[in-house]
C-alpha cells in the first residue's frame, strides 16, 4: 500500500514538474491566459499556469530559471539578458506577437477627450518648465494645463514600476517629450520621472482593476493597454491622442503616438515551451482573422506573422546584439 501511494505520488509531482510556467506583463496575461486553455485542449495536458507580476517581475523569475515563457510589454533589456546568461539560461526564443497601444481611457459617459502628447507630458512629469526653469508640477485641473481641456480634476490610474507599460509610457512620453523643453538641460531626452504627490497612482499589475475604479469615479482617468479597452468598451472609452484615435488601424500602422510591441521570451531547452510559441502564433490564434485578435491584441501583418512562424520553427536564439537592438530576429 505504501509502495502504491509512494508511486501515485511520484507520479503526481512529476505531473506538475512538466507543467509550463508563465510569467510576466498584465497586458499580455489575458491573451497567453487564452493561449494556455488552447494548449491544454490541443495537447491533452494540463493548463499552463499564468501568473500577472509584470514585465519586469516576469523577466525576474525567467532569468532564475522558474518559468518557462515570460509575458512582456517590452523587449529584453541587455541587463536583464546578462542575468539568464549568467544563471544558465542561454538559450531564449524571442517572439513579437503583436502590438498594442497605451490607452488613456475614462468613463463612457465623459464627453470626448483629446489631448496631445505635451499635455499628458505636463500632467505625469514630477516637474516641469515655467517661466524658464523647473519646477515641482503644480497641475491639480486638465484645464490648467491647458484651457482647451475639461475643468476635471487630474487623477490618473496607471501600472506600477514593475510594469513594462510603466516603462514604455516613460520612454514614449517623458523622455521624448522632454527633449522639447530646454529647461531640463542635460536631463533633455532623459527624464522620465513621474510625480508623486497622489495624482498618478500606481494599480498594480491588475489592469482591470484600473476599468473598475474608471467607472467608480468619473473624473479619473487611467493608462493601460488597448486589449482592457476592447473588452471594456460598454463601460470605458478611450481619449484621442494628438487627434489619432487609439483603434487597431492606427496602431498597428505606427500612426499611434503610444503605439508598441508586445512579446513572449521562451526557455528554448523546453520543447514544450517551444510548443507553446507554436500555437500561440498560429494562423488560428494570431492571424488577423484570429481567435487573440477578437479579445484585443493588434495582430501582426499576414507578412509578419509568416517570418515569426519561420522564426519559431528555426528557433532563432537571442545573441547580445539582438538585445542591444531591442529585436527578437
Amino acid at each position: 500500500m505504501r509502495k502504491a501511494i509512494f508511486l501515485s505520488l511520484s507520479a503526481f509531482s512529476l505531473m506538475f514538474a512538466n507543467e509550463l510556467k508563465i510569467a510576466g506583463s498584465s497586458t499580455v496575461y489575458p491573451f497567453t491566459s487564452f493561449v494556455a486553455e488552447e494548449y491544454a485542449a490541443v495537447k491533452n495536458t494540463r493548463t499552463p499556469v499564468v501568473e500577472s507580476i509584470g514585465t519586469g517581475g516576469g523577466f525576474k523569475v525567467f532569468c532564475e530559471n522558474k518559468i518557462d515563457v515570460a509575458n512582456a510589454s517590452r523587449a529584453i533589456k541587455p541587463s536583464e539578458f546578462d542575468v539568464c546568461k549568467k544563471n544558465g539560461v542561454k538559450d531564449v526564443l524571442g517572439v513579437m506577437i503583436g502590438y498594442d497601444g497605451i490607452v488613456l481611457a475614462q468613463n463612457k459617459s465623459n464627453i470626448p477627450l483629446n489631448v496631445t502628447m505635451k499635455q499628458l507630458f505636463l500632467a505625469l512629469a514630477k516637474d516641469i518648465p515655467q517661466n524658464g526653469k523647473l519646477i515641482p508640477n503644480p497641475y491639480k485641473n486638465w484645464n490648467e494645463i491647458d484651457p482647451s481641456l475639461p475643468k476635471r480634476k487630474i487623477s490618473i490610474y496607471g501600472p506600477p514600476s514593475s510594469s513594462g507599460t510603466r516603462d514604455t509610457i516613460e520612454e514614449l512620453l517623458l523622455v521624448k517629450q522632454s527633449k522639447n523643453f530646454k529647461e531640463y538641460g542635460k536631463e533633455s531626452g532623459k527624464y522620465k520621472t513621474i510625480r508623486q504627490d497622489g495624482v498618478y497612482i500606481p494599480s498594480g499589475e491588475n489592469d482591470n482593476l484600473i476599468v473598475t475604479k474608471l467607472v467608480a469615479d468619473k473624473d479619473a482617468v487611467g493608462l493601460f493597454g488597448y486589449g482592457f479597452l476592447a473588452s471594456n468598451k460598454d463601460k470605458i472609452s478611450a481619449a484621442k491622442i494628438d487627434n489619432i484615435e487609439a483603434n487597431e488601424k492606427n496602431i498597428s500602422e505606427g500612426k499611434y503616438s503610444l503605439a508598441r510591441s508586445l512579446y513572449i521570451y521562451v526557455n528554448a531547452k523546453n520543447t514544450a515551451a517551444i510548443d507553446f510559441a507554436k500555437l500561440y502564433m498560429s494562423d488560428d490564434l494570431s492571424s488577423n482573422k484570429g481567435e487573440l485578435s477578437k479579445i484585443g491584441l493588434v495582430p501582426l501583418n499576414a507578412d509578419e506573422l509568416k517570418k515569426t512562424q519561420q522564426h519559431i520553427d528555426k528557433a532563432g536564439l537571442l545573441n547580445d546584439e539582438l538585445v542591444k537592438a531591442g529585436k527578437v530576429f
